[in-house]
């Protein structure tokens, strides 16, 4: 897998969401956010999704889902819990993933990151395959964008957000990975 020069990396599947736009000019790509998410919580392996993030969700197909009405959301990345990935969003695009935001005093967190989710929730464990997955992930990105730092959704939007949750094993993520060690931390 590499980054293209178009944003999109090799040896995945691709689904454009439409929810994305032009990051603001000269806007260094420089922080990775993890989140999880699971349509309805706690299912998974079904296409609710990817449905979100393109638009195409049933609000009627789920008593969850009609909360969700309307709702433009996006993420560069998800990885199920088999390790397949899925990039809705090229890299060169701001993926509408992060909402009010802020990290180190800087507020829209969607002009500087990319945004990866993890198909699951606050309180299950993640999969073997997603981690594997997930560090392999971050390799590339970091290879191909000065990415210094990485972080939880909850960190950027304490209060708000709780993802990637207590479940997720920063230290296995940073330790295996080679990222270094400690949350919110500088690479």
């Amino acid at each position: 897998m590499k980054v293209g020069t178009n944003g999109w990396v090799s040896g995945m599947r691709h689904l454009a969401s439409p929810n994305c736009d032009v990051r603001p000019s000269g806007t260094a790509i420089n922080l990775l956010v993890i989140h999880n998410i699971s349509l309805p919580p706690g299912e998974f392996s079904g296409k609710a999704v990817a449905q979100l993030f393109t638009n195409t969700l049933d609000t009627d197909a789920h008593f969850y889902f009609a909360q969700l009405k309307g709702i433009r959301v996006s993420a560069h990345f998800l990885i199920q819990r088999t390790g397949e990935i899925t990039q809705f969003v090229s890299c060169s695009k701001r993926a509408w993933h992060a909402g009010a935001s802020m990290w180190h005093g800087r507020t829209a967190c969607n002009d500087f990151s990319i945004g990866i989710e993890l198909e699951g929730t606050d309180f299950l464990p993640f999969s073997d395959q997603q981690y594997a997955e997930l560090i392999r992930l971050t390799r590339i990105l970091k290879r191909a964008y000065p990415i210094r730092e990485i972080v939880g959704h909850s960190d950027i939007a304490p209060g708000r957000k709780t993802d990637p949750g207590p479940e997720f094993d920063w230290s296995r993520y940073l330790e295996k990975g080679g990222l270094k060690t400690g949350r919110k931390r500088n690479l």
